[in-house]
């Protein structure tokens, strides 16, 4: 609510894989990160959206305005799906990435 895009339908999901396939393409040294959302996403759509080249989350129980996934939602996917996340640096405190 509140933004440009929600009155538009969802997106299907193989057409999300898609873009992020497209922004991993297209930007192929950046972080093409999952955020907002997730909490509505399952888990194969999360594989196949880092299948597709996304490999950064913002991890935590909640971000700015809306809930995210369970922290311990997460660590169960990454050891599923077998990704490490980075470790967390002891003078930051802005949000990790993983590595895919």
């Amino acid at each position: 609510p509140g933004t440009p895009l929600s009155d538009k339908p969802t997106l299907d999901p193989l057409e999300f894989v898609r873009t992020v396939a497209v922004a991993r393409i297209a930007m192929p040294t950046s972080f093409v990160r999952l955020s907002a959302g997730r909490s509505e996403m399952p888990d194969y759509l999360q594989a196949l959206c880092f299948l597709a080249g996304a490999n950064s989350i913002f991890y935590g129980d909640r971000l700015l305005t809306t809930p995210n996934p369970e922290s311990n939602r997460d660590q169960k996917l990454f050891a599923k799906l077998g990704i490490r996340p980075l470790a967390l640096a002891a003078s930051r405190a802005e949000p990790q990435t993983a590595q895919v």
